[in-house]
């Protein structure tokens, strides 16, 4: 009898036990298997906003999934890429964003975010081209000229940037002291009015990033291209040398950007969305998209984006020191 209890005891156990056992041996479902989310560390409505979704549009068609796009802007992409650092690791959840939250900021203040410890480089998409400017208020026809009056004259140049601590704001300090020239440096808070006041002859210089805008300012000749930060010259301006053909090869800055991922995203997932957006990225829409508003593509692998990364952080962390930038409060 007592075997008998024991047998009927066992068999009440294993079914109760193998519904467990099936959930426990079932395979955790394919990735994606549900919406993925790009996190814009910019407003709504500008180029890399624009980039943004139309790569999502990509992804979406190659992942057979819907990609949402979440402008988180502030603090100079900072807020974006906290969202990222702090969201869910599993691959659901990205970033969008120049490397300047990881890459600048953090030389200029305590972020909320680690970049080493936080954030994982995915992928670059895009470069954009820092341009230097001359107004209708500089009558010099070149880069030559007007580092002669910068040097005849120190200060009497005022050179006009999107404000303190950023890209334009560095090249302007690298030139001045790959050159060992003095500028008035003029920050405003954003571009907006700093290109009115440009194309007014209130400053003789602006650095800005290439844009349709600027674009349609240069081809009618009130904005004067003298010199472009880039890896290459670029094809809409030709004739512009880049700042390493002009022998100041530290200030040939441009704007990187990329897809950002949490930290502890797994490997596989990481390689996985790598794969994805440099597939997106060779395709002729997307190529046209960008390189129709003056950007360029990258792409690559997660591992070069994290070294240029590292390399521009420390760049950018000789320059501040160097030239004692202080962060705009």
């Amino acid at each position: 009898m007592s075997g008998l209890i024991r047998r009927r005891r066992a068999a009440a156990l294993l079914m109760l036990l193998s519904p467990l056992g099936t959930a426990l041996a079932q395979p955790a479902p394919a990735w994606p298997a549900c919406p993925l989310r790009i996190v814009v560390a910019y407003p709504p409505g500008g180029i890399s906003d624009a980039v943004a979704r139309a790569l999502a549009d990509k992804l979406s068609a190659q992942l057979g999934t819907p990609v949402v796009v979440e402008n988180r802007a502030g603090a100079g992409g900072s807020i974006g890429m906290d969202a990222v650092a702090k969201a869910a690791p599993d691959g659901y959840t990205l970033g969008f964003s120049s490397i300047s939250p990881l890459a600048l900021n953090p030389h200029l203040g305590k972020q909320a975010y680690d970049p080493a410890r936080d954030i994982a480089p995915v992928a670059s998409v895009m470069y954009s081209p820092v341009v230097l400017l001359a107004t209708p208020a500089f009558a010099g026809k070149d880069f030559k000229d007007m580092l002669a009056v910068a040097r005849a004259k120190p200060g009497s140049l005022r050179w006009s940037t999107s404000g303190l601590a950023t890209v334009g704001h560095l090249l302007l300090e690298q030139v001045s002291h790959g050159a060992k020239v003095e500028f008035t440096h003029v920050p405003y808070k954003g571009g907006g009015q700093q290109l009115t006041d440009a194309l007014g002859g209130q400053v003789e210089l602006v650095s800005t990033n290439l844009s349709g805008t600027v674009m349609q300012h240069i081809q009618s000749g009130k904005l004067r291209p003298l010199a472009v930060g880039a890896p290459a010259r670029v094809e809409a301006l030709p004739q512009v040398p880049t700042f390493a053909e002009l022998g100041l090869a530290s200030a040939n800055l441009s704007s990187l950007f990329g897809v950002f991922a949490p930290a502890k995203v797994p490997a596989e997932l990481l390689q996985r969305l790598n794969t994805e957006i440099n597939l997106a990225l060779r395709t002729p829409e997307l190529r046209k998209k960008l390189l129709d508003a003056d950007n360029v593509p990258t792409g690559g692998s997660a591992a070069d984006f994290a070294r240029q990364i590292a390399a521009e952080s420390a760049g950018n962390a000789r320059i501040i020191k160097a030239a004692n930038i202080k962060a705009e409060q």
